[in-house]
C-alpha cells in the first residue's frame, strides 16, 4: 500500500540488494517485461530536504533505461567543478560510439564536438552515441566509467543498484540489465539538483545539433511535462520496452522543489499522468501545515 512521510524514508531495501546479485545475464529478448500498472514503484521527495512525501513500492527493482543518463552527467557535472574537464573540451568519436543504436545524433567516427554540445545532446535527445562518446573521453572506455557510476552510486547510498551501461539500452547477448529502485533514483536526482547547472541541461525542450552543418539536426526533449506542468525543469525519461516508461520529474514552484521518480509505467501516458499527480501531491503536501499544530 502507498505510504507518506518521514518513517518511509528509513525503511531499509534487504530484498531489492539480493535481487541485484540474483538477477542472471540475459538478452532483451529474455528479459521478463517488468512493468505494471499504475508503476512497478515510485517515491516523492521535497527535494531540498530530501524528505520522503509519499511512496508507493519505493524499493521495487526495475531497469531505469535512459533515466540512468542522470548518472553520466552527475560525474560530468562533478569533474567540471573540480577542473578535470572543460565544457570548451574537444571530444573526438570513436568507431564504437559511432555505432551506438537506439536514440541518437548520428555521430560519426571522428567528428570533434565539444563537451557543452555533447551534454545537450546527451540530455535533450538522450543520445546513447553521446553517452558512449563521452563515457570514453571521460574514462578511456565504456567499462571503465561504468565503473565510476557503480562507485558514485556506492558512495550515494543506492544500495540497489547495479549499473552495467553508459546509456541504459537493453542488455545484448551475455550482458547483464541495469537495474535501480525509485529510492535509490530519488538519492541520484537529490544529488544532482545539488549542481544547478545541471536544470539547464535538463529542462531544454529543442536544440539544434551541428549547428555548422547545412541542416543541423533538430533534438527535442522526451519530456513531455516540460512546458506543461507548471515550474517543471527536468529531469529525464527512459524506456525500452521490458523496462517500461519510467521518469524522474522535477519541478519548482516558489522556493519549494518537488522531486517525483516513476519507474516501469506500462504506458507514456499512464507515466506522465501519475507524474503530474503525483507532483500535485507532493506540493499540497509541502503546503499543509505540519501535523499536530
Amino acid at each position: 500500500m502507498p505510504r507518506s512521510g518521514l518513517a518511509c524514508s528509513r525503511l531499509v531495501p534487504v530484498v531489492a540488494v539480493a535481487l541485484v546479485v540474483a538477477l542472471p545475464a540475459r538478452s532483451e529478448a529474455q528479459l521478463k517485461k517488468i512493468s505494471r500498472d499504475p508503476y512497478v514503484g515510485a517515491i516523492v521527495l521535497d527535494a531540498a530536504s530530501g524528505r520522503t512525501l509519499f511512496e508507493d513500492r519505493a524499493e521495487a527493482q526495475g531497469y531505469p533505461a535512459s533515466v540512468l543518463k542522470l548518472m553520466n552527467l552527475l560525474i560530468i557535472l562533478e569533474k567540471l567543478e573540480s577542473k578535470a574537464l572543460k565544457l570548451s573540451d574537444p571530444v573526438t568519436v570513436t568507431a564504437e560510439a559511432s555505432r551506438i543504436g537506439g536514440s541518437q545524433v548520428y555521430l560519426k567516427e571522428k567528428e570533434v564536438f565539444p563537451v557543452e554540445d555533447l551534454l545537450y545532446a546527451l540530455m535533450v535527445q538522450s543520445a546513447n552515441d553521446v553517452a558512449t562518446a563521452l563515457a570514453i573521453h571521460i574514462a578511456g572506455s565504456k567499462d571503465a566509467f561504468v565503473e565510476l557510476m557503480n562507485r558514485r552510486a556506492q558512495e550515494l547510498g543506492m544500495k540497489s543498484t547495479k549499473f552495467h551501461s553508459v546509456h541504459g539500452l537493453p542488455p545484448g547477448k551475455g550482458q547483464e540489465p541495469d537495474v535501480t529502485t525509485p529510492r535509490d533514483l530519488a538519492l541520484l536526482c537529490v544529488e544532482l539538483l545539488k549542481h544547478p547547472e545541471a536544470l539547464k541541461y535538463t529542462s531544454t525542450r529543442e536544440r539544434p545539433f551541428r549547428t555548422n552543418a547545412k541542416e543541423p539536426f533538430i533534438m527535442r526533449t522526451h519530456n513531455g511535462l516540460l512546458g506543461s506542468v507548471e515550474g517543471c525543469d527536468g529531469l529525464k525519461t527512459g524506456f525500452f520496452s521490458a523496462a517500461g516508461y519510467s521518469i524522474a520529474a522535477t519541478a519548482k514552484r516558489g522556493d519549494k522543489r518537488v522531486l517525483t521518480i516513476i519507474l516501469g509505467s506500462p504506458t507514456k501516458k499512464g507515466r506522465d499522468a501519475k507524474a503530474r499527480e503525483l507532483i500535485a501531491k507532493g506540493f499540497s503536501d509541502l503546503a499543509a501545515p505540519p501535523a499536530g499544530r
